[in-house]
């Protein structure tokens, strides 16, 4: 599926490259593995092949998909998000999870929305911060440009509808 030296998303860590393919044997079972170096931490993680859809391992957005969440984000419709902080966490944990670029989004818009009304919680103000650094990456990355580039896009999408992009915790 990916290539060495292709930029790939790893949901809920970041983007990073294809360093190597490499195989293994565990027990009777040979697996192939991707090694994957993130770029926010150098980190190197091996990711077996046979898991790749089930962790939602995916190529870097293309920018017509980007045009698509500034739009979203830009649009003063607003998010729905449940009365219930757990359920709220919950079911913002899987958009999280899921690694889709619009779903990040979303709970990035719905975050900050909230945050206009009342205070976060420490995991809520967390996952903000992770949601807002998964989206500057993935633009930058996506765009090639800087980070600093791709965080004002942000902003000035959400300045839009009155909301602003927080800063990095």
């Amino acid at each position: 599926m990916f290539r060495i030296g292709e930029k790939v998303v790893y949901p809920n860590q970041g983007v990073g490259v294809i360093e190597n393919v490499s195989s293994r044997w565990f027990g009777a079972q040979h697996e192939r593995f991707y090694l994957l170096r993130l770029l926010c931490s150098s980190l190197t993680v091996m990711v077996p092949r046979s898991h790749v859809s089930d962790l939602g391992l995916r190529k870097v957005t293309r920018n017509g998909e980007i045009e698509k969440v500034l739009a979203f984000l830009a649009n003063s419709g607003r998010c729905a998000s449940c009365g219930d902080w757990k359920d709220r966490f919950k079911e913002n944990s899987e958009k999280m999870k899921s690694g889709r670029l619009l779903e990040i989004a979303e709970v990035l818009k719905s975050l900050l929305v909230l945050q206009s009304s009342k205070p976060l919680s420490f995991r809520e103000k967390k996952m903000l911060d992770r949601a807002r650094f998964m989206l500057i990456s993935e633009i930058s990355v996506s765009r090639s440009i800087p980070a600093e580039m791709a965080a004002e896009m942000l902003s000035r999408a959400l300045m839009k509808v009155s909301l602003s992009l927080p800063a990095a915790l």
